[in-house]
């Protein structure tokens, strides 16, 4: 590994560990179902948690996951090989989750939110069969921000992802350590490590990710004239001002926490 190529890696990690710190993401005897699609942001999470654990102060178990949609031209046998040669402990999980797709997306919903649900499910289903208790995902700082502005744009919400969010079963936490990260950096490591990329052979297409490339874009355009755009839309998740919304939820609830004027 070359100086530069030493400097990234030690960036990378320095980012996943204030993560860590910062959300609570992982403590002491987790085991962690680490989900592995074989693109770089899952190769680039694994490789980083496994540095980590061998020097963390707690002790915590990797198992790489990866879930196999049924899409014809998926392949994952260099993943496979991969994760064999570096000694991780591993899950390769076949579905029908194609079929469920092609039989009982209504028309006109979105491919890809159908098919994420399915997936994540299937990833709980393995995760308590392995006896799992956290789920590793590999979104990045880049994937926060897009989301943050995808549902201001098409939804109406202002929402984005969460480091460390309980699932709806009670069971298992999602933790995403690479939220400090940008993608440019990733795509970097990956490149310099020669991970072996496989395409998801998703059936949707660019289509499945239209609007998500256009929040890519739009970002990417921005940065040109504001090179700190990415820190700023990510600092501004963590530094909410409730009373400058217009959430009535929040408002009633700020109203009510109001101390009471004196004789009242």
């Amino acid at each position: 590994m070359s100086i530069t190529e030493a400097r990234l890696f030690r960036k990378i990690r320095k980012q996943v560990g204030k993560a860590i710190g910062d959300f609570q993401l992982i403590e002491e005897g987790d085991r962690i179902a680490v989900a592995v699609s074989g693109g770089k942001d899952s190769y680039t999470l694994l490789h980083v948690l496994d540095s980590l654990r061998r020097r963390a102060p707690v002790r915590y178990e990797l198992i790489a996951v990866n879930v196999h949609p049924g899409f014809p031209g998926y392949d994952t046998r260099a993943l496979a090989a991969h994760l064999q040669e570096h000694g991780f402990a591993h899950r390769m999980e076949q579905t029908d989750c194609y079929q469920i797709i092609e039989t009982k997306r209504r028309p006109g919903s979105s491919y890809c939110a159908f098919c994420a649900r399915l997936r994540r499910g299937v990833l709980y289903s393995v995760a308590d069969e392995l006896g799992c208790n956290k789920l590793a995902l590999g979104h990045h700082l880049d994937d926060f921000i897009e989301t943050l502005l995808l549902n201001q744009f098409f939804v109406g919400t202002l929402k984005a992802m969460s480091p460390r969010l309980l699932a709806d079963n009670g069971r298992h936490t999602v933790i995403r350590p690479l939220v400090y990260v940008e993608e440019q950096d990733i795509a970097a490591f990956s490149q310099q490590n020669n991970f072996p990329l496989i395409a998801c052979a998703c059936p949707a297409g660019s289509q499945g990710d239209r609007n998500r490339r256009r929040m890519k874009n739009l970002i990417q355009e921005l940065s040109v004239e504001i090179p700190h755009l990415r820190s700023s839309l990510l600092g501004a998740l963590g530094n909410i001002q409730p009373r400058h919304l217009l959430d009535r939820r929040l408002q009633d609830a700020l109203a009510a926490a109001q101390p009471s004027p004196e004789g009242s």
